[in-house]
């Protein structure tokens, strides 16, 4: 008995390390909003971080709120986006006006910014216009505007329980259906905890076992 609630501690740990390495706030992560997040700019939304500094704070993509403009009147001056009825997306409150865009490719592209494994940041015009024209580039998402935090202000969200953090996967953001990846990823996220809270063993338990077992010895 001993040994086996040893051996359960030890799961505990290992487990409660993998949980605290996948919630670490980085840049390529995935923000999952929790369900009771009510603002109506981050409801039910997904968000892969680009960028990530302590001191300097961060920003990202909402990456599943499609929208209904279509890329041919987003880029009215550019001749590669005429007739291009795929939306543009909502990145976010921040600068509606500013616009990005994420591609995925198996190949590293110049001077594009690597997010995570095999997903780009465009930002620059030039660029995006040689991807609009890249025939093999079928894989891409614009977005309109951004979400920003300052120093100290999503820390103190996730604390707070607005976020979840996760791993990022280039298949929830590049998904033909976003109205389906937050549910699928706050269930997942949902699952997760209950799957590792039964192993977080609060010291008192530990302290309890251990008393028993003495009195025990001592009878």
């Amino acid at each position: 008995m001993p040994k086996l609630f040893l051996i359960g501690l030890l799961c505990a740990c290992a487990l409660g390390v993998v949980f605290a390495q996948s919630s670490e706030l980085a840049s390529g992560s995935f923000l999952v909003s929790s369900r009771d997040l009510n603002d109506p700019n981050f409801a039910q939304t997904v968000i892969l971080l680009l960028r990530y500094d302590e001191d300097e704070g961060a920003m990202g993509l909402i990456v599943n709120r499609r929208g209904d403009v279509p890329l041919s009147r987003v880029f009215e001056d550019i001749k590669q986006a005429k007739g291009r009825k795929d939306p543009a997306y909502l990145g976010g409150p921040v600068e509606p006006d500013n616009v990005l865009a994420l591609v995925k490719s198996s190949t590293k592209i110049a001077d594009a910014q690597r997010v995570f494994s095999g997903v780009y940041l465009i930002a620059e015009k030039e660029l995006l216009e040689k991807t609009l024209a890249d025939k093999e580039a079928s894989v891409f998402h614009v977005y309109l505007g951004y979400a920003g935090w300052g120093p100290g202000q999503l820390e103190r969200e996730v604390e707070l329980g607005a976020w979840h953090v996760l791993p990022p996967d280039a298949g929830s953001v590049f998904d033909a259906d976003p109205d389906s990846v937050w549910t699928r990823l706050i269930r997942r996220t949902e699952l997760r905890i209950a799957l590792l809270r039964p192993f977080f063993i609060h010291p008192n338990v530990i302290d309890d076992h251990f008393a028993r077992k003495d009195r025990r010895a001592i009878g």
